[in-house]
């Protein structure tokens, strides 16, 4: 007899980092909702047979495009508004705010038996903290108890420090536990090491791997999956000077290792985020990859930026999930994702239940 796998819908879907996690996990994807045409035209490509609504989420009525009710909704609405990094538009007047309204209504409506909800871990101090406490109310209100917690991407097998907030919600009545840590983390140099070597601004669709299957740790033998070459191995051209400065940046050091003098277009470098011109640290997990090419993050070994399959390795995403549109365009997409070897931990907690 065949099993029915359970439902998964997925909204704010993005490229589909979270559907990915729910697939490897076991759940069917049977709708997406993603208003960005780039980033739905990633997640069709990669998730050929989805449903996927490229329409703006407060006119669609989530039950005309359902067989049968879904085991969960999952997602994550624009997070501009609650992150700690942006204090121009962090205020609760911030229309991305209130598309979590949009997620509550179409768990209200859809009645799974789980939802996920992600957003920034800037979101547990937004408001001193009343942000999370109505969105939980918000939920209590249509029978769902709710478990949330920060968690670190690095401690599920994803190589980089990347820190989400989770809600996990039920309609049963149980008490949900976030899983396990993994016992070990994955460092940047087994993420990446076997991945060709490129130069500024290079543009290569498709090119050989530089180790064998045989000689690659566990890490990148999961994400090479079955692929026989590395595809998208575009890096951003960046000009001279900023090239120049990159020679002068040790693993682990940011621009603060660049000489004064090859910085005077800054007016004040003390406004400068810690974050930028950071050369990777191969021991250990990446930081962050949000907006690399902005950020100009640099290779651990090679004065250049990150290449669109090494951030896309950094973040998880397999070598055979290839993204669509600009350059930039898929460069805020691999930002902008939830790590798929995350969201797969989660959901494999989930389906315990």
């Amino acid at each position: 007899m065949k099993t029915i796998k359970k439902i998964g819908i997925d909204i704010f879907s993005g490229a589909g980092g979270l559907s990915l996690g729910a697939e490897n996990a076991g759940i069917k994807i049977g709708l997406a909702v993603e208003k960005d045409v780039s980033a739905a035209k990633t997640f069709s490509r990669n998730h050929p047979g989805v449903n996927i609504l490229c329409e703006d989420i407060t006119q669609i009525d989530p039950l005309l495009h359902i067989k049968q009710p879904p085991f969960i909704v999952f997602g994550g609405p624009p997070c501009q508004g609650f992150s700690l990094s942006n204090t121009k538009t962090r205020t609760s007047e911030n229309i991305n705010n209130k598309l979590f309204n949009e997620f509550v209504r179409f768990v209200k409506e859809l009645q799974p038996e789980w939802f996920l909800f992600e957003n920034v871990e800037g979101i547990t101090t937004f408001n001193k903290g009343e942000t999370v406490r109505i969105i939980k109310e918000c939920f209590r209100e249509i029978g769902y108890e709710t478990t949330e917690d920060v968690l670190y991407a690095s401690d599920y097998g994803v190589p980089q420090h990347r820190n989400r907030f989770i809600m996990v919600g039920n309609r049963l009545g149980k008490s949900f536990e976030f899983p396990k840590k993994a016992e070990y983390t994955v460092s940047v140099e087994e993420a990446i090491s076997d991945l060709p070597d490129l130069s500024n601004g290079d543009k290569f669709s498709e090119l050989p791997y530089k180790k064998s299957i045989e000689e690659v740790g566990i890490y990148a033998k999961t994400m090479r999956s079955n692929s026989e070459t590395a595809q998208q191995n575009l890096v951003s051209k960046n000009e001279d000077y900023v090239v120049e400065r990159y020679k002068h940046i040790k693993q682990g050091q940011n621009w603060r290792a660049i000489p004064e003098e090859l910085m005077t277009n800054y007016a004040n470098l003390e406004n400068c985020h810690s974050g930028i011109y950071k050369r990777l640290d191969s021991a250990i997990p990446s930081v962050v990859i949000s907006n690399y090419r902005k950020n100009m993050l640099i290779h651990p070994f090679q004065d250049r930026g990150l290449s669109v399959r090494e951030a896309a390795r950094l973040q998880s995403f397999p070598d055979n999930f290839v993204f669509e549109g600009t350059l930039m365009h898929v460069q805020q997409q691999i930002g902008n994702a939830v790590p798929p070897l995350l969201a797969e931990a989660i959901f494999k907690k989930i389906l315990t239940y």
